[in-house]
């Protein structure tokens, strides 16, 4: 660490080091914008870049190969896929960042009140960790979302109370290790509560692993929502998603490749790109990495 440097600054400046990861950290930041811009980028008006809504029918355009009025050509209803790809995004990275923020808020709480209080706390949450961890991560969230109303919000409740598991262990782990220092004894015999100890002295400094699980997540969130869709267990229609979008493709393979290409190669760029920050991440956080 270099004079005068915070520990944001140290990781930003190992993280930039990778082309690969600055490239994908730069992808996601595009992703995102497209997909808050999308009622105006993709809209049924003459002067939006993709005049057309992501549901707008036209029957006697359906099927259509990518030409230079449908840019990614249209599904089996007419459906303008350029349209439904950048509204599918807006879909797709809400349902990652809620569930992940979810998954974050639930697993460092439990795990911050194993770590801190240990003994009958540490024994339910380990035991409560062990239970949801017994159950194929997909048919939990699967079973959950069958249960109730298929929606939006369920999706994203669900993928969230299912996916805290890592985050709870992980910050147990640095609250086992952190609670003994000499800060963490210093705010106790100041007289401060358990819960300011918690919050405001200990989890901040539990995080970074945190942080590094947090963009998997994101990726495992937008997997799983892909996946749900293309069961049919997804958001429901005509809201575009990308995979459902892949789940028309299924039946149209033969001689619509474009509806199986594009959705595809834009779940697997996103994936690929929120692996890459958080792999890249975990190596900026690493002191031994000057």
């Amino acid at each position: 660490m270099r004079e005068g440097e915070s520990i944001w600054q140290v990781t930003w400046r190992r993280f930039r080091r990778s082309r690969v990861a600055v490239i994908a950290l730069i992808y996601v930041a595009f992703m995102t914008i497209l997909a808050l811009l999308a009622p105006l980028i993709a809209a049924a008006r003459p002067s939006a870049p993709v005049p057309y809504g992501p549901n707008d029918v036209d029957i006697v355009h359906r099927l259509e190969k990518p030409s230079p009025q449908h840019r990614l050509g249209t599904d089996d209803l007419g459906r303008d896929v350029t349209a439904r790809m950048i509204h599918g995004a807006r879909i797709s990275l809400t349902v990652g960042f809620t569930a992940t923020a979810i998954s974050l808020i639930v697993g460092s709480i439990l795990g911050a009140l194993a770590g801190y209080y240990g003994g009958a706390a540490d024994w339910i949450v380990s035991r409560l960790i062990e239970v949801v961890l017994c159950f194929p991560f997909l048919f939990l969230v699967l079973g959950i979302v069958a249960l109730f109303k298929p929606s939006l919000y369920t999706i994203m409740i669900a993928l969230g109370l299912t996916s805290w598991t890592t985050e709870a262990r992980f910050v147990r782990g640095e609250f086992l290790r952190i609670r003994e220092l000499d800060f963490a004894h210093a705010a106790r015999a100041s007289g401060a509560r358990d819960v300011r100890i918690i919050f405001r002295h200990l989890l901040p400094n539990a995080l970074a692993p945190v942080l590094v699980s947090a963009s998997f997540g994101v990726a495992a969130a937008i997997l799983i929502e892909s996946a749900l869709s293309f069961l049919g267990f997804g958001v429901p229609v005509p809201t575009a998603s990308w995979g459902s979008i892949l789940s028309i493709a299924e039946e149209h393979i033969q001689y619509a490749w474009w509806l199986a290409l594009f959705p595809g190669v834009a779940i697997f760029l996103t994936v690929a790109a929120f692996n890459i920050i958080g792999d890249r991440f975990r190596d900026a956080i690493d002191p031994r990495s000057d």
